[in-house]
């Protein structure tokens, strides 16, 4: 099949001005994050209720006529981030669109395209959580893996667009990849929002510590919230591809599971998350170690995405192509 490569050379371009964009996001945020105003308690108490907390919260003293509103100018910069963090989603789907229009398949054949995907799932997730919650100022901390991902992506592996592998010429790269590409990029916010969790918790039980951090960051209630609601949405949609992924199995090399290095390393990561799901909902086991839990999680599914398939050998050795 003959490639497009207007539409190819136009694709990368998107990607490029997308990461520059993020960038650009990412300075903002920091901004707001590094200058904005340490939030009190009452109003810590105010956002716990808004997402499902306490709903008892002190009134705030009234304003005297004639003065002029504190306002917090950081705020401002914290508005155009997400402002450019849309436009920079709006990109990268582009970029996407384009790769796949150029090759005439779905845009996640390599590890190119799908860290790219991967990346676009985890930037449309946090566009709707600041939406949902009071986490905003966060977003230089959630933009920071994903501008070292696209990067990585962009310049280590990097690959032409092309035709897929003959190995990969079934209808269950769209289903089987797709799940897997949505539950990763899912993942990734809970993965960032529970190791701050544990940096405002740690501050939380003693003020000598992250003092700089900790005291930005929303409440230790509102980022255990935002992990747990991600994770319960992607672990169904990760356990879907897991099944899938053995249906292909069964119907490319007459198996469902082999303990592939890539298989193996998914179901430690499946058994990892669902013990997150269980210890979320065992009263002894929430908070910090819940969070330990889902961060170990995480770092399975980075090391699933990195080094299987690109240090390892096996069947699934074929997806650093």
């Amino acid at each position: 099949m003959m490639v497009n490569e207007t539409f190819a050379q136009f694709g990368d371009w998107m990607y490029g001005a997308t990461v520059f964009v993020y960038v650009f996001a990412m300075a903002f945020a920091l901004i707001e994050q590094a200058f904005g105003k340490v939030k009190s308690k009452r109003a810590m108490a105010r956002e716990l209720a808004t997402v499902g907390g306490p709903s008892v919260v002190e009134e705030a003293p009234v304003q005297a006529i004639g003065a002029r509103p504190k306002v917090d100018r950081s705020a401002r910069y914290g508005r155009m981030a997400a402002a450019l963090l849309t436009l920079g989603a709006l990109l990268h789907f582009s970029s996407l669109v384009l790769r796949g229009l150029a090759v005439g398949r779905v845009p996640w054949g390599n590890m190119y395209e799908y860290m790219s995907a991967v990346c676009l799932v985890a930037v449309v997730t946090w566009l709707v959580l600041i939406r949902k919650f009071p986490v905003r100022r966060l977003s230089v901390f959630v933009l920071l893996p994903i501008v070292i991902l696209m990067f990585l992506g962009g310049t280590l592996l990097y690959s032409e667009a092309a035709p897929l592998q003959p190995a990969l010429r079934s209808y269950w790269i769209i289903i089987h990849v797709a799940a897997a590409i949505i539950a990763s990029g899912l993942f990734l916010v809970p993965g960032v929002a529970s190791i701050l969790y544990l940096i405002r918790n740690r501050y939380d039980h003693d003020q000598t510590k992250f003092v700089r951090l900790g005291e930005r960051l929303p409440g230790a209630d509102v980022l255990d919230r935002v992990a747990y609601r991600t994770t319960i949405i992607a672990f169904p949609i990760f356990t879907f591809g897991v099944i899938c992924g053995g249906i292909w199995a069964e119907a490319a090399w007459g198996r469902f599971w082999g303990w592939d290095p890539k298989e193996t390393v998914a179901f430690v990561a499946w058994v990892v998350y669902a013990a997150y799901l269980h210890s979320r909902a065992t009263a002894g086991w929430r908070g910090s170690r819940a969070a330990w839990i889902n961060i170990l999680g995480f770092s399975a599914t980075v090391f699933n995405l990195f080094f299987v398939n690109l240090v390892t050998v096996g069947l699934h050795s074929y997806a650093n192509g």
